[in-house]
C-alpha cells in the first residue's frame, strides 16, 4: 500500500492501481481499477471529517495571510522608494510574498501543533483553480486567432518540444510519472497554472503540486531579471524579447515583470505569447487525462475504461477556463472599451485574490518530507528543461518575430 501525505503529515492508505488490481483478481477472478486516493477532494473524503471549527480557522488563517500578503506586495515598493532597493522591490510579485508569508505560518503553526487539525482549510486545489478559471476571463482567443498568429505557432512548438524533453528526461532519471507530468506541464506551459491542471488530469499528490509549484517560482526569479538583460546582450527587437520572455518565464506575473523591465512593446508581445500558451492549458490537461486513463494506470487484461471513467477523471475547472475566456470575448464586444475595461479589472483583482489565497496555503501545506523524498532528480529535471525552454524558445522568437512590429 502507498500512503498520500495530507496537509501536515496526515496520511490515508492509498493501494496502487497494480495492488488494487491484483487484490481485485484474487477476490473475484476479474481485474478491477479502484481509484486512487490522490486527489484533494478524494483525500479529504478518505480521512475522518474535520469539524466545521477546523475548517473555518484553517480557512480564516488562509484569507489573513493572504490579506498580509496583499499588504505587502503594495507597500514594500512604497518604502523601497529611491533607495537602491526600488527596482528589485517593483519586480517581486504577490507570489513571492504569499509563499514566504505561508511557509511562516507554516512553522508557526507547527510549532503550536495546529498545523494538522486546521489543513483541511488549505484548499490550494480550489483557490488556484477558481484562479485560473477567472483568469480565462481575460483571455480574448479571437484577438489571439486573428492578430498574434506566430505566437500561437511558437507556443505550439515550444510546448511540444520541451514537453517531450522534460518527460523523456523525467523517465530517464526515474521520475513518477505523475511528477513527470507536473513538471513537464509547469516548464513548458505557463508554471502553477498548468501544474495545477495537470494534477487534476492525472491525479497527482498535493505534495507533489508543492513541490512543482516552489520549482515554479525558484526558477522564475532570476529570470524576471536575466531574460531583459540577455535580450540586450544579444540586441534583440523589442518583438522577439517580448516573445521570448512570454514563452520562456513559467508565471503570468513574472512575465509581466519582466516585460515592463525590457519595455512597453516587449511586455504587450510577451503578454500575447504567454496568453496563448495558457489558453493550451485544456489541450494539454485533455491528453493527459487520456494517457493516463488509457495507458498510465490501466491494468492489462483490464476492461477499457468507459467514458463516465474519462469524464470522471478530467479536471472540469478547464471547462470553466474555456467559457470564461468566450465569455469575456463576448462581453468585450458588447460594451464600450473604458467600461469592459473596468469590469475586467474587477475580475482581474478578484483573481488576483484567489491566487494569493492559492500561494499562501502552498506555503501552509509545504513538507521537508515531500522534497527529501523527491531528492535531487526533479530539481535536475526542471533546471535542465528550463536550459532547453530558453535556447529552443530563443530560437522560435527570433524565427517567427524577427519581422513583427508593435
Amino acid at each position: 500500500m502507498s500512503e498520500v501525505e495530507i496537509g501536515a503529515g496526515r496520511k490515508v492508505g492509498a493501494g496502487t492501481d497494480a495492488e488494487s488490481g491484483q487484490e481485485a483478481v484474487a477476490e473475484s477472478g476479474s481485474p478491477t481499477v479502484d481509484p486512487p486516493v490522490s486527489s484533494e477532494t478524494a483525500a479529504l473524503q478518505a480521512i475522518p471529517r474535520p469539524s466545521a471549527g477546523e475548517i473555518v480557522a484553517g480557512v480564516a488563517i488562509v484569507i489573513a495571510l493572504g490579506a498580509l500578503t496583499r499588504y505587502f506586495d503594495t507597500h514594500v515598493p512604497r518604502w523601497a522608494a529611491d533607495t537602491p532597493l526600488e527596482r528589485v522591490a517593483k519586480s517581486i510579485e504577490f507570489p513571492v510574498y504569499a509563499i514566504a508569508i505561508g511557509l511562516i505560518g507554516n512553522v508557526l503553526l507547527t510549532k503550536l501543533n495546529l498545523r494538522e487539525r486546521l489543513s483541511a482549510g488549505f484548499r490550494t486545489e480550489f483557490f488556484i483553480k477558481t484562479g485560473v478559471v477567472l483568469l480565462g476571463a481575460s483571455i480574448n482567443l479571437k484577438i489571439l486567432v486573428t492578430a498574434a498568429g506566430p505566437s500561437i505557432v511558437q507556443a505550439l512548438l515550444l510546448i511540444t518540444s520541451v514537453f517531450g524533453f522534460t518527460w523523456w528526461l523525467g523517465g530517464r532519471l526515474g521520475l513518477d510519472d505523475k511528477l513527470r507530468a507536473l513538471l513537464s506541464s509547469a516548464v513548458s506551459i505557463c508554471g502553477v497554472s498548468a501544474a495545477i491542471a495537470a494534477a487534476g488530469a492525472v491525479q497527482a499528490k498535493r505534495e507533489q503540486i508543492a513541490y512543482a509549484a516552489s520549482l515554479v517560482i525558484i526558477f522564475a526569479l532570476p529570470s524576471i531579471f536575466v531574460l531583459p538583460w540577455l535580450s540586450d546582450v544579444f540586441g534583440l527587437s523589442d518583438a522577439v524579447a517580448g516573445a521570448w520572455i512570454g514563452g520562456n518565464i513559467d508565471t503570468t506575473a513574472a512575465v509581466a515583470a519582466s516585460g515592463a523591465i525590457a519595455g512597453e512593446k516587449a511586455l504587450q508581445i510577451a503578454t500575447i505569447v504567454k496568453t496563448t500558451q495558457n489558453a493550451l492549458i485544456g489541450i494539454v490537461a485533455i491528453a493527459l487525462t487520456a494517457y493516463f486513463t488509457l495507458k498510465v494506470e490501466r491494468i492489462p487484461g483490464a476492461s477499457r475504461p468507459s467514458a463516465r471513467q474519462f469524464w470522471e477523471r478530467f479536471p472540469k475547472f478547464v471547462i470553466g477556463f474555456v467559457a470564461a475566456s468566450v465569455i469575456g470575448t463576448l462581453y468585450l464586444q458588447s460594451v464600450d472599451k473604458k467600461t469592459g475595461a473596468a469590469h475586467i479589472a474587477i475580475v482581474n483583482d478578484l483573481r488576483t485574490w484567489f491566487l494569493i489565497f492559492a500561494f499562501v496555503s502552498i506555503g501552509l501545506e509545504f513538507s521537508l518530507r515531500g522534497l527529501r523524498e523527491a531528492g535531487w532528480r526533479p530539481v535536475v529535471v526542471f533546471g535542465s528543461a528550463v536550459v532547453v525552454n530558453l535556447a529552443v524558445g530563443l530560437g522560435l522568437s527570433v524565427l517567427l518575430f524577427h519581422d513583427f512590429t508593435v
